[in-house]
């Protein structure tokens, strides 16, 4: 999937510069992580662009500032929070799996 992933990513011809930060990227940027950078915040923006809806992506940027909520969606009996977290876990592993070597 990853090798997948990173082909359809490079033919969508994306580029830190052609778009401007999205709530991922933001939100990464200010958790002021020690491992955040521009390059890897940008990185992870781009992946969720390719798979999480906006809704998706403002709820998951949540999870930068308040880690717990994180817990409660994941924990949540709600069928909607279910069907989020299995894109977000999804999304996860494509950003893992596609910044890897994304470096500051």
């Amino acid at each position: 999937m990853g090798f997948k992933f990173a082909a359809i990513a490079l033919a969508a011809g994306l580029s830190s510069s052609a778009a401007l930060a999205g709530p991922i990227e933001r939100a990464c940027l200010k958790a002021d992580r020690k491992a955040a950078s521009r390059p890897l915040c940008n990185c992870v923006q781009q992946v969720a662009d390719l798979t999480l809806s906006s809704g998706d992506q403002r709820l998951a940027a949540t999870f930068f500032t308040n880690p717990q909520r994180a817990q409660v969606i994941r924990q949540s009996d709600k069928r909607g929070h279910e069907k989020f977290w299995e894109r977000y876990k999804q999304f996860g592993a494509n950003a893992e799996s596609y910044c890897r070597n994304t470096s500051s």
